[in-house]
């Protein structure tokens, strides 16, 4: 036995004075980079379900008012595909069934993450001249998934205290605690191996973050038509997973080791890749492109279209599908909640008091709005990284101004949200007309509630675009980081009884809730002009400092 122990420990030094040395130096270097958005996004997460227990206990503090809720919401598919079904009536359920759909942004929050400091930093070349020292091979990737995996651990365990010390049961908030912990690691994993197969870090988030909504949807259609208990489906998906642990029953404990088996063999693949391929190369060829531009590539904008181009046409495509089947599911939820009054009182808690129709359209909107905007930060945000990766330099030493270099990334930010919220506007109104046999009527309705979130979507824009050029050390970070703000406003401000002028931080919080409100010109004028401000000040401010910015 000592001999066995004798020769793990020899072996494990030598991993980590071969392969993985340096890690821990690079654990340090991650932690001080992150040093505002790591605790930013940990804390936000964290401290929500204990926010929203109180204000489900609030809103419903007897346990046969719970049951009612419950029977009622989940009673139509259209909040079962929302919010998946709900295993007991008591605080803590209903605190985990609220927050079902919320565990998305650890996922969103740990591939990122890991993306950032593994292909983001091997294709800006900072992998290069760290490789240079006596650091090992794979140390990068351990380093990133140490530093993803414990955030998702203290997130966790504070989710988990804070809910134990507002007094729910003990097993289900660690149950609660370690299933968004155990979430954000095997999603942290999938992108440590898919970082692994790409070339560039762009394309390892589209592909991470399409099996992260992949991984949604198929929770949702598990969800939808099934009165008792999800169907099979949900046992593909991690999302899936969490709700047959039964976090505040009878806990299913076992299913964490699924978890722990896909997380294993996420990282297994990411190491045995990485431990194999060329430093700069990934496993999904690249095709090499023409020996001469086209006439219509010579330009900057003819150049963005192809950076942007695959992306965009993804995303519309994505949007147009969400927008189809959001249409075409609402009718039999509306005529659910009208034929019982019960619930057609809980919709008007959750969404307003106007038209039924209407309210799910403003809401469904208003997410694909600030989904929208996530599409449109990274598409302005690619100036940063067109500069940082050194292939702006070459563009800009031919005769282009900076001013219309940025321009032509930034229409695409600006022009593509257009695109995208017209594509789910147009297939939520042709499905929705068609369900009720009224296009006609229906059609514009629903597409004004979409195109009507352009103006808050600019802003953030314009957030992106003016620290790109005034701040561009801080262009990513702040930038996400309005998102994330935003979201957290308009997803559970109300829920968390913010003051007004709390939820009036949000753009989205001065856009007409459309089709049941009258349109104001002003608030969407205001924000017009927010955003137009916000764009030339950071045109004006590429144009007085230097290209490339360090940091």
């Amino acid at each position: 036995m000592k001999a066995f122990a004798k020769a793990f420990a020899k072996a494990f030094a030598k991993a980590f004075t071969g392969t993985f040395s340096g890690t821990g130096a690079l654990v340090r270097l991650i932690l001080r980079r992150d040093r505002v958005v790591l605790p930013l996004w940990v804390l936000s997460l964290s401290l929500l379900p204990v926010a929203i227990a109180n204000t489900m206990y609030d809103l419903y503090p007897t346990a046969a008012e719970r049951q009612s809720y419950i029977d009622i919401v989940t009673s139509t598919p259209t909040f079962l595909a929302l919010y998946g079904h709900a295993f007991g009536h008591s605080l803590g359920a209903i605190t985990a069934w609220r927050l079902g759909g919320t565990v998305l942004f650890v996922g969103l929050a740990s591939l990122l993450s890991v993306i950032r400091h593994t292909r983001a930093e091997e294709e800006a070349g900072r992998r290069e001249l760290l490789g240079a020292t006596a650091l090992g091979r794979q140390a990068p990737l351990i380093a990133a998934l140490l530093v993803t995996c414990g955030a998702d651990f203290v997130l966790g365990a504070i989710a988990a205290a804070s809910l134990i010390a507002y007094g729910l049961p003990v097993a289900g908030s660690v149950a609660f605690g370690l299933s968004w912990a155990v979430f954000g690691w095997a999603f942290a994993a999938l992108a440590a191996a898919v970082a692994q197969m790409t070339e560039g870090a762009r394309a390892a988030r589209g592909i991470s973050i399409a099996l992260l909504g992949l991984s949604l949807a198929l929770r949702m259609a598990g969800d939808v038509g099934q009165e008792d208990e999800p169907s099979w489906l949900s046992w593909l998906t991690p999302f899936g997973w969490i709700q047959h642990i039964h976090l505040y029953g009878e806990q299913r404990w076992w299913v964490f080791a699924l978890f722990a088996g896909v997380g294993a063999v996420f990282v297994s693949c990411a190491l045995a890749l990485c431990a194999r391929r060329d430093l700069g190369s990934g496993l999904l060829p690249t095709r090499p492109g023409r020996a001469e531009a086209v006439g219509w590539l010579r330009g900057p904008l003819g150049l963005a279209w192809r950076l942007q181009r695959g992306s965009l046409i993804a995303w519309t495509l994505g949007f147009a599908a969400l927008g189809g089947i959001l249409g075409g599911i609402a009718e039999g939820g509306v005529q659910v909640i009208r034929d019982n009054p019960k619930l057609e009182v809980v919709v008007q808690r959750l969404g307003g008091s106007s038209g039924i129709a209407d309210t799910y359209f403003a809401a469904i909107m208003g997410l694909l709005g600030l989904v929208a905007a996530g599409y449109a930060i990274g598409a302005a945000l690619r100036l940063r990284g067109e500069e940082t990766s050194g292939r702006a330099e070459p563009v800009l030493a031919a005769s282009v101004s900076r001013q219309r270099w940025a321009a032509s990334h930034l229409a695409f930010a600006i022009l593509g949200a257009a695109i995208l919220l017209g594509a789910a506007g147009i297939a939520a109104g042709l499905a929705y007309g068609l369900s009720t046999d009224d296009v006609g009527g229906d059609f514009g309705r629903v597409l004004s509630a979409a195109l009507v979130q352009l103006p808050a979507v600019w802003v953030l824009v314009g957030v992106s675009a003016a620290l790109f050029g005034l701040l561009p050390r801080l262009a990513a970070s702040v930038g996400w980081a309005a998102l994330a703000a935003c979201v957290l406003i308009e997803e559970f401000g109300r829920p968390l009884q913010l003051s007004k002028g709390v939820l009036d931080l949000s753009p989205f919080a001065h856009v007409p809730k459309l089709p049941a409100d009258d349109v104001l010109a002003a608030p969407l004028v205001w924000l017009v002009l927010i955003s137009s401000v916000l764009v030339a000040a950071g045109l004006l401010g590429l144009r007085r400092r230097d290209v490339p910015a360090s940091g």
